[in-house]
């Protein structure tokens, strides 16, 4: 404005600083906002990630039982075969 006097131009010019540090002020707390949310974000996908490796951890040992009875059941069974041939060997023989 060229009539304005020196002190509306001041009051203008701090009116436009406080509205740009508003700005600044509400984006500020939206980025701390988001980064609230991330943290929680990040700490539910910790307790999802510690959830699921006991989840595999407990897997892969009843697999490994699982495993072991397999052999025992097998190696019982190689046993019994064995026997039934013997005796069906000393019966025809």
């Amino acid at each position: 404005m060229p009539g304005a006097s020196p002190i509306d131009n001041a009051i203008r010019r701090l009116n436009a600083a406080l509205d740009g540090l508003e700005g600044a002020v509400d984006q500020r707390r939206d980025a701390n906002r988001r980064v609230v949310e991330l943290e929680s974000e990040l700490q539910r996908i910790g307790l999802d990630r510690s959830r699921l490796a006991q989840t595999v951890d407990a897997s892969e040992a009843r697999s490994d039982r699982l495993e072991e009875a397999n052999k025992e059941v097998s190696h019982r069974l190689v046993n019994a075969m064995e026997t039934i041939r013997t005796v069906l060997d000393r019966q025809e023989g």
